[in-house]
Parts: C-alpha cells; structure tokens; sequence
C-alpha cells in the first residue's frame, strides 16, 4: 500500500469530466431525487491555476449564487455534525469544507462566503502548514495558509479549522504508532495554536477502516469526514461523515446534481480504482 499520497495518473484526470457528465444526465433523464438529509460539499483550491484540484473562482462564485437563490442553509462541518446529533434532518442544509488549507481560498473563496453569509470548514495539516511536510504530489506546492493567517482566520472569519494529519499521509499503510502520532498529534498541534479544542477530523483522501477510526476516537474527536458521498441523516456515524467531491471541470449541471443527491452513490469503477490505486485497503 502507498503511504504518501498522489493524483493519479493523468488519464484519470481527463475521464473523469466525462464520466460526472455522463451521470449527471442519467440522473436528470431518470428523475431527480428528495432532497434527503445533508450533504458536505468539499473543495482543494479556488483558482485559475492549471491543477487539478483547482476550480475556477468564476465557477465557484455561481455555485454559491445557486446555494443562497434556492434558499439553502449553509454551515460548517461542526455545525452540520451538531444538528444531527440533535435529530435535524437538514433536508434543506448543506455543509461546506476545504482540505489541505491552500492560500488561494482566503483570497477566492472567502469573500464569496461572508458576503452570502456562509461558513465553512477547513482541513489542515500541520506539518505543511509548519513547511516541515510538503504534499507529495506537487513537483511545485502551491502557497498554503501561514499559522498567522489561520489563527486571524479562525478567529474572525467565516473558516474553522479542523485536523487533517501532520503530514498528510495514507493512513491505512502506516504502522500504528505511527498513524496515531499523525492524528493525535495534529489535533495537538492545532489546538495548541488556536487555543481552542478542535473535535474535526478528515482523513487524508477518505482512506481508513476500523483502526483509523477508533484512533480518531481515541485522540478526542468526536466527528470525522470521509470522502465517500451521500447524504447524512440523522443517527449516521459522526465518525464517518460523507461527503461529496465538487471537481474543477463540474458544470453547473454537474454541481446540481451532486448537491441533489445524483451523485450520492459510489460507482464501481472508482471503487475499483481505489482498489487498484491504494492497494488492498478498507476504503469506505
């Protein structure tokens, strides 16, 4: 199994609009779907940059416009995590997050957020942040949130801050010492900077099975996301949040349909590829 995480290879990247388009229309010929309980929408960048994990702060700006004109309740991961645990169904809720806490979504996406007034959460690793760890499949990194930005941002912003390891590893391949180290110790990092408890956890590309789970337990925290979509209902494993990937190349179309519930079921293929990409690992 890998430990350091990558892309892929570059023909996933170029099917990969296709096979979203292609269930996209199969959802809107078929019928669309209730709207049943709450889905977390995640994010990397906000940018023009040719990456992709990068959506274009023009796209991004109209599916904010679709979430506040259709009248949806828009909050952080914690906040989501809360109101399930309070029995809310959130039918009409949805949450957002960012992994890997890259500078441009202060300067794109932050602004867009307080003036619909949004919030969001924000996944970091630590050791990144420290410039002790670098995400691995970067040849260049891409600017990432300083510890000045995040404190001022946590504190005064529409972003919280939550966990996302120290080094952003594959979880599943590490011993577990040392998968614990990268758990604990992050959440231990973060709390020691913001001066608050952080209780958020997302694991590194949504890999992790039992074990990671009872380690995220272990260290205190009491919700985790993954990156398997669906909605959330009330009574779902606060330690295994779902949660939908909205991609670069998604049109608005693409956006609806995933925010609806269109793309809520995991296709074979990509569990296949997971499979095959991150070798015999419990993948949910």
């Amino acid at each position: 199994m890998q430990e350091r995480l990558t892309l892929g290879p570059a023909w996933v990247q170029a099917v990969k609009p296709a096979l979203t388009r292609a269930r996209t229309a199969f959802w809107q010929v078929r019928g669309r779907p209730s709207r049943d309980g709450l889905r977390v929408l995640f994010y990397h960048r906000v940018s023009d940059d040719r990456d992709p994990l990068a959506i274009a702060p023009r796209r991004f700006v109209a599916q904010m416009d679709l979430l506040r004109d259709e009248g949806y309740r828009v909050i952080d991961v914690g906040e989501a995590a809360r109101l399930l645990a309070e029995g809310e169904r959130l039918d009409r809720g949805v949450a957002l997050s960012f992994d890997d806490g890259f500078r441009d979504i202060a300067e794109h996406a932050l602004p867009v957020l307080e003036q619909r007034g949004f919030r969001a959460t924000v996944f970091v690793a630590t050791g990144v942040v420290d410039g002790t760890a670098r995400f691995s499949w970067y040849e260049r990194q891409p600017p990432v949130l300083s510890w000045a930005d995040i404190v001022a941002l946590d504190a005064r912003s529409a972003f919280s801050f939550e966990a996302h390891t120290i080094t952003h590893p594959n979880l599943t391949a590490l011993e577990a010492g040392a998968a614990e180290r990268e758990i604990a110790g992050s959440k231990h990092a973060l709390e020691t900077r913001l001066g608050r408890t952080v209780s958020a956890f997302c694991y590194p590309a949504g890999l992790y099975g039992e074990r990671e789970r009872r380690l995220v337990a272990r260290a205190g925290f009491t919700v985790a996301a993954s990156c398997e979509p669906g909605a959330n209902a009330p009574g779902c494993d606060p330690l295994a949040l779902r949660r939908t990937a909205i991609d670069g190349s998604d049109r608005l179309g693409d956006f609806r349909a995933k925010l609806e519930g269109g793309h809520d079921r995991p296709s074979a293929l990509r569990a296949a590829y997971r499979e095959v990409r991150f070798g015999a690992t419990r993948v949910r």
